[in-house]
């Protein structure tokens, strides 16, 4: 593993300076999962550094570009989408940029569309390309011709690469990038490449800063948090990262995601017991509740195991809450595992449940598999989990009633609980947002919502 340090590029600079009568501005959106969100922000610092200013509609844009998810086809298609929405603007700006990058990029077969069928396309490159950015606006001003990178993976981790953050009081850290572990229906290892973890220094320094610039929840990224160490020459394990982290002075409180149940050990549980930083939440995805479909999907547990991991949280931590990904739909899956995927559910009492309907991917071995289920059939199912879903977000907010939690105030009298549930606070008279703060979980109307008040030295606020 290469570990290098983002340069300020002084050529791409300055052929940006010269390249526009006042400062350029670049539209950058991003598409997909945090950690998408989080590569969006450090695109939008990147080009700050070399000049370009941002702004909020395309139209008023010098470059544009998508960070794209190639997670499911929809995505891909709203990508297609409002890239062809481009072609007449470009036809009235003819100097206007327009790229595209992210997970898509690294996938051949979207390139040669790219180069094909949309030949108003000026740049195309990688998830591990962002710090190369600048040398391609270079190419581009210079050359007059498009730069589309081959997809390909880079065996690097680019450390203090400049970020435009878009919250003022939450912030995504990534810990490590990449996946090992290939589950039939997942194209993630394809196009974001193999595990590789950040020094444990360098994700420290970046932690300080942010909690020294004020900012109240950290989420750590990552494919799989919870296997955090692996390649690294001195042996350190999520755990022991969460305590390292954990010893910086301040207020603030840490989340984390994605973990597999696979390496939900009883060292991370009894860690987050223990750090009053670390939010009482496990976002732990399941994706079915069916042994044999877990089977298919190259999910190395069974539905029993799950359970099993449940029950040690439940033990360690009650007043946990426990959100899990549910796919509905995979390849061979009959009602009856369906109906095992529901029971499940409900019987571990997730909190918030996120439904996603299986989406076929070129190059993952379950696109090939018999079976397919129907896209009626999908739905439906779709249906009857998201219902199930918000009757445990309801029933798991009831049973904290009475209870105390640290809460993000974000804007007015918006909450968003350690449980990851969101609530309104009933007064905010001397607080200002965003700040962090006990409250008691006084009620949960119909729709889900929580209803907080201040806790102040112990004791509810009269």
């Amino acid at each position: 593993m290469e570990y290098i340090s983002f340069e300020h590029n002084n050529i791409a600079a300055e052929l940006v300076k010269q390249a526009y009568d006042t400062p350029p501005l670049a539209f950058v959106h991003s598409y997909g999962c945090q950690q998408n969100v989080n590569d969006g922000e450090r695109i939008k610092g990147v080009l700050m550094d070399i000049g370009y200013g941002l702004c909020d509609k395309p139209e008023d844009a010098d470059l544009i570009l998508f960070n794209t998810c190639a997670v499911r086809e929809h995505a891909e298609q709203r990508v297609f989408g409002n890239v062809g929405a481009l072609k007449g603007l470009k036809e009235k700006k003819h100097d206007l940029i327009i790229g595209l990058c992210g997970c898509m990029a690294n996938q051949k077969h979207v390139v040669e569309k790219l180069r094909q069928s949309y030949p108003y396309v000026d740049l195309v490159f990688g998830v591990d390309g962002i710090d190369t950015l600048p040398q391609l606006i270079a190419q581009k001003l210079q050359k007059h011709k498009r730069v589309l990178m081959e997809p390909a993976q880079r065996p690097v981790i680019v450390e203090n690469i400049p970020i435009r953050r878009e919250s003022e009081f939450r912030a995504w850290l990534p810990i490590m990038y990449g996946c090992d572990n290939f589950c039939t229906y997942c194209i993630v290892p394809y196009v974001r490449g193999r595990e590789r973890s950040r020094e444990p220094a360098a994700i420290l320094a970046e932690f300080r800063q942010l909690v020294e610039q004020g900012y109240k929840e950290i989420t750590l990224l990552g494919q799989n948090v919870n296997s955090y160490g692996k390649g690294l020459e001195h042996p350190i394990d999520f755990a022991d990262l969460l305590n390292l982290l954990c010893e910086v002075p301040g207020d603030y409180q840490i989340r984390f995601m994605t973990s597999h149940p696979k390496d939900a050990s009883r060292k991370l549980i009894d860690t987050i017991a223990a750090q009053e930083h670390l939010c009482k939440h496990i976002h732990l995805p399941v994706q079915s509740g069916c042994t044999a479909t877990l089977h298919r999907m190259g999910r190395p547990y069974s539905a029993e195991a799950f359970e099993d991991t449940v029950r040690m949280i439940r033990a360690i931590l009650p007043q946990a809450s426990l959100s899990c990904d549910v796919i509905v739909g995979f390849p061979g899956e009959t009602d009856e595992e369906f109906e095992e995927s529901l029971a499940l559910c409900r019987r571990v009492g997730c909190s918030r449940v996120h439904v996603f309907r299986y989406s076929k991917r070129p190059g993952t071995l379950a696109a090939d598999m018999p079976d397919q289920v129907p896209p009626e059939v999908m739905a439906e199912r779709s249906r009857r989990m998201r219902a199930a879903a918000q009757e445990l977000a309801i029933a798991d907010a009831r049973r904290r009633v009475g209870t105390v939690e640290r809460a993000v105030l974000e804007y007015g009298d918006n909450l968003t609980l350690g449980s990851f549930h969101h609530a309104r606070l009933d007064d905010t008279c001397g607080l200002t947002a965003p700040c962090l703060l006990d409250v008691a979980i006084i009620g949960v109307d119909d729709s889900g919502l929580v209803h907080a008040r201040r806790e102040v030295h112990g004791s509810l606020e009269d």
